[in-house]
């Protein structure tokens, strides 16, 4: 069988760089049989691959040119093939299409240069395709997403751990590549803001980014112009972000509707103007204006944590790292018209260290985040980095420190750098703390969690909701029990005495991939033998895990706390519907089917919160 035309002189580079003696760089990993909780990027044991151009062997796309009609998004089939195929073969997608070319960085313990600079973005067995080890030739559907450069599909042989590199396909790209992509709405500063960020690949000198936006059945539409930021290598903190995982993130603008009328329909329209005065420009969206604080109309809300991202086409999901993140997210986008906002408490997309899952992550949550506000937490697999300031010196993020989640998503935090800040939605005061910094009393995060707490006012806002990645309250989570607390180390210590005293009514955690309710406490005790109807006097807080959005799934300790209420260990989310400022709904649903599991209301007047009980009210006045 003679070399097929999907070969490259990308790939006779490749082979003359090899012969030349160049090594590669190892992962921050190293790269063992598929396991529960491993980056799927992370088991290519890239410092190991070597090339040996097959004349026999051939990849090949069988589109050249993606987005002919404006797609952001667009599937493609791979054909390939070899004389002595293996079940070790292996198919990866690389973009930049020339993987194999230009300087990589090189620590001083690793000899010489480097030959592959990066992993792929993605992998699939050459086996997925029926019959190929019979007929040693196969082919695959591949989801590619826009992702400002070229692609090229390589052919593998020697599996994950000692791959070799066998043929190359042509280049294949979108029309436009730059074009603005995967907008995401959230809520600014103020009730009356909604800002929305996107990825494009202009730079402000090479086109001025803007959204048009106004009143739908309004006057002229409003041009508003973006601010731009980006990151580079050395903005990551450590291997693989700086190493292998590194992948150019474009362009990150965002840009600010102000003074909007609640609860009013607007619409909206991403752009770049060239020097030449023409747009190119994103697709239309629409949003309705968040209510103004106290307001009483139908509010609802979405909570959850630890979706991470998948593939539709198969790949990556070989040890169903992120099992449920489909579900979660269609589910989500199927019932769009029945909530109002969202908040996706830390562990985002899961990257750890390879900035390419990104993109694939905002695109898959785009449905969502182009019509929703979209606010998000900082969690262990977005921050955690050893030296680098958190609360817990691990490394979580794959050297990435946070600078990603700080870059790609907006929220009104008054320091970006500390994930920490307040959203009033309505009847609702939303206090979002950051697990990964220190959160205890005299620290500027407790400082802030206090006066969050503190100033608002319950008469207008009854629904007071903290909310924070890592288990601050209870969990029942296997591992949790064996340390006897329940709890992260020191996780409520400091913060309980401020949910007793400002009657927070549920505080929201992640970091536990399962589901979990408890009843209303204080210091570990229900201050209620209610489990579904909570009226009159609120004396204590509602803890609640709701990390099931998508990562493989928590074991719970055997024996339950009398203080659990509700366990479940499938995916799922959490949605709240404030229909007054009196009562109060609160939904467990299931990620497969969209139904309520768990569930319990609130019935209460403003008479209710004021009241004094254990630890609430200062222990004399002036009248006693």
């Amino acid at each position: 069988m003679g070399r097929r035309d999907g070969a490259t002189a990308a790939a006779v580079a490749l082979t003359v760089l090899l012969a030349a003696g160049a090594t590669l760089l190892p992962p921050a990993a190293a790269s063992g049989s598929p396991a529960e909780g491993l980056q799927p990027l992370s088991k290519i044991a890239i410092h190991k691959a070597t090339v040996d151009m097959q004349p026999s062997a051939y990849v090949k796309a069988m589109k050249s040119l993606l987005g002919k009609q404006g797609e952001d998004t667009e599937w493609v089939t791979v054909k390939y093939g070899r004389t002595n195929p293996s079940v070790d073969d292996w198919i990866a997608v690389f973009s930049p299409a020339n993987f194999n070319s230009g300087a990589c960085p090189n620590p001083t313990r690793y000899p010489g240069e480097p030959l592959l600079c990066t992993a792929p973005i993605k992998y699939q067995y050459a086996n997925y395709s029926a019959n190929y080890i019979y007929w040693g030739k196969g082919s695959i559907r591949f989801q590619l997403i826009n992702q400002r450069e070229d692609f090229a599909f390589a052919l593998f042989t020697g599996g994950l751990e000692n791959p070799k590199l066998i043929s190359v396909s042509g280049p294949i790209s979108f029309k436009n590549p730059k074009a603005p992509v995967y907008p995401r709405l959230a809520q600014g500063k103020s009730h009356d803001e909604m800002t929305v960020t996107w990825t494009s690949g202009y730079d402000i000198s090479e086109a001025y980014p803007f959204v048009e936006w106004g009143l739908i059945g309004g006057s002229q539409p409003t041009r508003t112009p973006a601010g731009t930021l980006t990151f580079n290598r050395g903005s990551m903190c450590g291997e693989p972000a700086r190493t292998v995982g590194w992948r150019d993130p474009g362009f990150i603008h965002t840009a600010f509707m102000r003074d909007l009328w609640p609860n009013k329909e607007y619409y909206y329209k991403i752009g770049h103007e060239l020097p030449d005065g023409s747009v190119v420009w994103g697709k239309p969206y629409s949003f309705r204006a968040p209510p103004s604080p106290g307001q009483n109309s139908l509010q609802r809300v979405i909570v959850f944590g630890d979706m991470g991202k998948a593939e539709r086409d198969g790949s990556n999901e070989f040890a169903n790292y992120q099992p449920g993140s489909l579900n979660t997210t269609d589910t989500l986008v199927e019932d769009l018209d029945n909530y109002d906002i969202v908040f996706h408490i830390g562990d985002l997309p899961y990257a750890n260290g390879y900035i390419s899952q990104w993109d694939q992550f905002t695109a898959q949550v785009a449905p969502i985040t182009a019509k929703k506000p979209y606010m998000i937490a900082s969690g262990n697999h977005e921050r955690d980095t050893p030296n680098t300031g958190g609360f817990f010196d691990v490394n979580d993020s794959g050297g990435e420190c946070g600078v990603p989640a700080e870059t790609y998503y907006y929220y009104p935090a008054e320091n970006r750098a500390n994930f920490w800040y307040k959203v009033d939605y309505g009847m609702f005061r939303f206090c979002i703390a950051d697990s990964e910094h220190d959160w205890r009393e005299g620290t500027a995060q407790y400082k802030f969690i206090e006066h969050c707490l503190s100033t608002v006012d319950r008469k207008h806002q009854p629904w007071l909701i903290f909310a924070a990645h890592r288990v601050l309250g209870y969990s029942s989570n296997s591992w949790y029990a064996q340390q006897g607390s329940f709890e992260e180390p020191e996780g409520r210590e400091s913060l309980q005495k401020l949910w007793q005293k400002y009657r927070v009514d549920i505080a929201f955690f992640g970091h536990v991939h399962n589901y979990e309710r408890t009843c209303p406490m204080y210091q570990s005790q229900c201050v209620t033998a209610e489990k579904n109807r909570y009226a009159g006097t609120m004396n204590g807080t509602i803890f609640v895990v709701a990390g099931g959005g998508g990562s493989h799934l928590s074991e719970y300790t055997t024996a339950i706390p009398k203080w659990s209420v509700f366990r479940d260990q499938d995916y799922g989310f959490v949605k709240l519907t404030a229909f007054n400022h009196s009562s109060l709904l609160f939904e467990y649903k299931k990620s497969s089917d969209g139904k309520a599991y768990d569930s319990f209301t609130v019935d209460r007047d403003y008479r209710d919160v004021l009241r004094c009980v254990h630890d609430s009210c200062f222990p004399t006045t002036l009248a006693t």
